[in-house]
C-alpha cells in the first residue's frame, strides 16, 4: 500500500519549494505519495508550524522541518518500513 508524506508548507517559501524536490527525488526510489498542506488556509496550522515550515511527516510523525535532508528523510523512511523500490 502506498504511503502518504505530508509536506506542510506555504507558497513564496524557498525552503519548502527544496524540500517538495527533495521528496520528489525520492519518490523514484520509495513508494509514497507527497500531500503538500499549505498551512496559510488553516489558522490552527499556521498556529503549530508558522516559524517551523517546512515540515515532513509521516503515520503522524514530523521526520524533519527547516532545512529538509535528503538522506536523513531516507534513512527515517527506512526506520518507518516504507516501501523501496529500487
Amino acid at each position: 500500500m502506498k504511503k502518504t508524506v505530508k509536506l506542510y508548507s506555504r507558497p513564496r517559501c524557498h525552503l519548502c519549494e527544496t524540500a517538495r524536490e527533495v521528496l520528489e527525488d525520492l519518490q523514484q526510489q520509495w513508494n509514497f505519495t507527497i500531500e503538500e498542506i499549505n498551512i496559510d488556509l488553516d489558522d490552527q496550522l499556521v498556529e503549530k508550524y508558522g516559524i517551523m515550515i517546512p515540515v515532513v511527516e509521516l503515520d503522524g510523525e514530523e521526520l524533519q522541518y527547516g532545512i529538509v535532508n535528503k538522506k536523513f528523510i531516507s534513512e527515517a523512511f527506512t526506520r518507518k518500513n516504507l516501501e523501496f523500490i529500487s
